[in-house]
């Protein structure tokens, strides 16, 4: 087929062709891990699409095909009467674009075949509720009111038609923009058997790192919702459990995912990110790729690799830019200074201070007089401008993986989330059996969780053993450091390394 390649162990393009997301499912299935069954639009049908303004030619029928080949895959029927099959509809583009573009869940429950499904699973609930999260979801990213047909195979035309028109939607120009990813590149769109984490008590959804994203340490690091499907842990929208709580629930849903994390890294030989599903007891693996450290976190993870001889202390040099030791040393407020205002989680390390700004027209505006702190109940795709324009984002909902930690660690800026007891109006922000107006200024600890009022001034820790162990590599690779930035040091020991592989090329 020329616009659909099948997702499996054999699959061979580049993230170029199938996107970044589709490439990390194919390295799954070649590590023979659980990943429900499916198939991929390449990207260049979405840049015909975008070009032409209708899906290429040929593209229904191969579509039908691939439809065709998943239910000999999973024993199941699209949009039928006998064990109906439900999926996915994803975007995945050559590069991460998180949340900026469309996800529809659930595709295929028309009225009869949730009916099916309900009859099927013994549990009306269920499959009404899933319906319902579908239309909903399908009617949020079609955004005109048009009516949802209720045929599978027309569903299935109109999401993928949806997706690739999300890769020109405002929120995913900007995006690209501010990270300077080329427009032309479009998104590739996955279609995968759906695996329901609000199955039943022993379902559920969640997000996890090989090792801590803001620390490096090496322990698993993430969230989890019981009895939920995925986007409801992206969104924010919910309160997520640490990803611990997993291990008492469901003991051999974590043991699979421990397995799973482990192999994975060794793949990559890197700290990992995925993104699961459990149904039933069962794990699902639905995403995949390097773990991306900034800061402090990629100097100890370089330097714990090299100790547990995974890489060389070349490459660890190598992995950590001089860029990532603007971020080594992460500032906390002064303690014992601080009027605390409120806490939460922290989700990406760092202090601001700023003003605070309670949507994202406000935080653009004021921004221009100065920095403020984005403070929101949760944030969405349409909250970028305010996002890029704050100097640091509080959030009331919302997890370690919410929309509003992935975005804030992307673009390297301090936010805290999680704050159970802020609310936030239009006006005003309260916690803690106080209110303040916008435009007071506040300080945030994005590692410590704090939300503090006024600015209390801040403290730089000493340089710790990793960054010290790493800058010494460095030495004993470049020469003597005398009179040179940490920085400087780095960016001598990858000239020197860079051209000695220029040699030995």
């Amino acid at each position: 087929m020329r616009w659909i390649r099948r997702l499996s162990a054999e699959t061979g393009e580049t993230a170029e062709v199938v996107g970044g997301k589709a490439h990390g499912l194919v390295a799954l299935h070649r590590l023979g891990l659980p990943v429900p069954a499916g198939f991929v639009v390449t990207a260049e049908a979405c840049r015909e699409y975008l070009r032409d303004g209708c899906l290429p030619d040929g593209l229904e029928d191969e579509l039908r095909r691939a439809m065709s080949d998943l239910e000999t895959a999973t024993g199941r029927d699209f949009g039928g009467v006998r064990r109906p099959l439900a999926v996915s509809v994803r975007s995945g583009a050559s590069v991460s674009m998180p949340g900026m573009m469309d996800t529809i869940l659930n595709l295929g429950l028309t009225a009869e075949s949730t009916a099916a499904l309900a009859a099927e699973t013994g549990d009306e609930r269920f499959a009404l509720s899933s319906r319902e999260r579908f239309l909903a979801g399908f009617a949020a990213a079609i955004g005109d009111g048009r009516p949802i047909p209720d045929d599978a195979a027309r569903q299935l035309a109109l999401a993928v038609r949806t997706v690739f028109s999300s890769w020109d939607a405002p929120r995913a120009q900007t995006y690209r923009e501010l990270h300077g990813i080329p427009h032309h590149l479009g998104t590739a769109v996955i279609v995968q058997a759906m695996v329901f984490g609000n199955r039943d008590d022993r379902s559920g959804t969640g997000v996890a790192f090989s090792r801590d994203p803001n620390t490096g340490a090496n322990v698993p690091f993430g969230e989890v919702l019981f009895g939920r499907q995925g986007e409801e842990v992206v969104s924010g929208g919910s309160r997520t459990r640490p990803l611990r709580e997993l291990a008492d629930r469901e003991p051999a849903v974590w043991a699979a995912l421990l397995d799973a994390l482990s192999r994975i890294e060794g793949h990559y030989r890197d700290a990992c990110y995925v993104e699961f599903t459990f149904e039933a007891g069962v794990l699902w693996l639905l995403q995949a790729r390097p773990g991306r450290f900034d800061g402090a976190a990629a100097v100890r993870l370089a330097t714990d690799l090299v100790d547990e001889r995974v890489i060389g202390r070349g490459e660890a040099l190598l992995r950590v830019s001089p860029q990532h030791l603007r971020h080594v040393r992460t500032p906390r407020i002064v303690a014992g200074e601080a009027d605390v205002l409120a806490r939460g989680l922290g989700a990406c390390p760092g202090v601001a201070t700023g003003r605070v700004a309670t949507t994202s027209d406000s935080a653009v505006r004021m921004a221009a007089d100065g920095p403020v702190v984005l403070v929101r109940p949760e944030t969405s795709p349409h909250d970028l401008r305010g996002l890029a324009a704050a100097a640091g984002i509080v959030t009331a909902r919302g997890g370690p993986a919410s929309h509003a930690a992935v975005v804030a660690r992307a673009m390297g800026k301090p936010a805290v989330v999680g704050v159970a007891d802020l609310v936030v109006d239009a006006g005003s922000v309260s916690a803690g059996g106080r209110t303040i107006g916008a435009g007071t200024l506040v300080t945030i600890d994005g590692t410590g969780g704090e939300v503090v009022l006024g600015d209390p001034g801040t403290v730089t820790p000493a340089a710790d053993a990793h960054l010290r162990r790493l800058l010494g590599w460095a030495d004993d690779v470049s020469g003597d450091h005398n009179g040179r930035t940490e920085s400087e040091r780095l960016g001598a020991a990858h000239a020197v390394l860079r051209g000695a592989s220029g040699r030995r090329e």
